[in-house]
């Protein structure tokens, strides 16, 4: 046995590049056009052992649905899982090292569908000023939070809650839906109505003070 302790004699001039030389089809799973699935339901160690087989080329994705090893149901989604998502949850534990741990990663696509229907629904039944007060909220908050769970369906990958850019712009296509169900409410000249309104009231008020002179003068003196 060895009795050599401490790193490497020789230590390596530019890191070892799994794959180095192989041309990957962007078409395949990993590649630019199918990306890999969000990992959820796992515990933080679970998750790193997962990403290290994904960099290093030994991830193998499921062709179909895996059997849980509780309810014998096949429900399993994703890669190197034991349990489904629903035994995982209903016991709290890891889906695939089956511990229970206080953190688990991630969240399940049914759950950020229904929370992004929810939102919507509320914005879309909300008055307009309450919209944008709460899409500019929500617009801070997305800048602030460096987490990005929720999934985008135009393009299947993981992102925003909304497909624009930002908050803002989908207020926007959404003001221009409205314009065209015919919306008697116009989101965007609704300041300037109001800014109208308070001008057309000063000169009437104005109007009334000179006619109020006008008689005075015209009234006899006594």
């Amino acid at each position: 046995m060895s009795s050599r302790r401490g790193p490497p004699k020789h230590q390596n001039s530019y890191a070892w590049k799994p794959n180095a030389g192989v041309k990957i089809n962007e078409k395949e799973v990993g590649g630019k056009l199918r990306p890999y699935s969000e990992i959820t339901g796992v515990c933080p160690r679970c998750k790193e052992q997962i990403v290290w087989k994904r960099r290093y080329g030994k991830y193998k994705p499921l062709t179909e649905p895996a059997k849980c090893q509780l309810c014998s149901k096949r429900n399993v989604r994703q890669a190197y899982h034991n349990l489904c998502s629903g035994c995982a949850k209903e016991r709290k534990v890891c889906a695939k090292c089956r511990c229970r741990v206080n953190q688990i990663v991630g969240r399940d696509s049914a759950e950020v569908e229904e929370e992004q229907k929810m939102l919507e629904e509320a914005i879309k039944n909300a008055r307009e000023r309450d919209r944008r007060t709460l899409l500019r909220a929500m617009d801070k908050n997305s800048f602030k939070s460096s987490s990005k769970t929720t999934t985008n369906k135009e393009n299947g990958r993981v992102g925003e809650i909304f497909p624009s850019t930002s908050l803002e712009q989908y207020a926007k296509l959404g003001r221009k839906d409205a314009g065209n169900h015919g919306d008697p409410y116009d989101s965007g000249n609704d300041d300037i109505n109001d800014h109208s309104d308070d001008e057309n009231d000063g000169q009437e008020d104005e109007n009334e003070d000179r006619e109020d002179d006008e008689d005075d003068k015209e009234e006899p003196s006594a």
